[in-house]
């Protein structure tokens, strides 16, 4: 998805979409380990998760630890973007990423393990999505959410 404007609404400058893609990637790492350590090392990893998807969510994309080594390590080793990205989507992924996340955090925290392994599982599953198709579940919500606020504005 490339950076545009609806009329009279400015986009915020553009990000490289293979900044979400590699932070896609380390998360989807972070996620599988939680999923594979004892219930009490994974709250910890989960709730450290969801601090960077807060980061992320409140903050933007831009903000995240994985956007400063993209920018510093990975994208000075690529060729430039053919686009830049919208930003607003991937940074409501985040508040998707930061919902379940937390929900997996609370689960495991309860001792509801079940609960957060399947909320832990159901964020890896969208992480792999974007790390290895490039295609963002959140990001999709985002935009089905935008294409409905004009007819629910109107509808009332």
């Amino acid at each position: 998805m490339s950076v545009s404007t609806e009329p009279g609404v400015r986009a915020p400058s553009g990000v490289d979409p293979r900044g979400p893609q590699f932070a896609a990637a380390v998360t989807a790492v972070v996620l599988a380990v939680a999923l594979l350590v004892p219930p009490a090392a994974a709250t910890l990893i989960l709730g450290v998760q969801a601090v960077l998807f807060a980061v992320g969510a409140l903050g933007g994309v831009q903000r995240t630890p994985h956007a400063w080594v993209f920018r510093r390590v990975v994208r000075p080793r690529l060729s430039p973007p053919s686009e830049l990205e919208d930003p607003r989507p991937p940074q409501f992924a985040q508040g998707v990423g930061l919902a379940f996340t937390a929900v997996a955090f609370v689960g495991f925290l309860l001792g509801a393990t079940v609960v957060g392994q399947i909320a832990a599982g159901l964020a890896l599953v969208a992480a792999l999505l974007n790390a290895v198709f490039r295609f963002c579940l959140g990001c999709e919500l985002y935009l089905v959410l935008r294409r409905l606020a004009p007819a629910t504005r109107t509808a009332g």
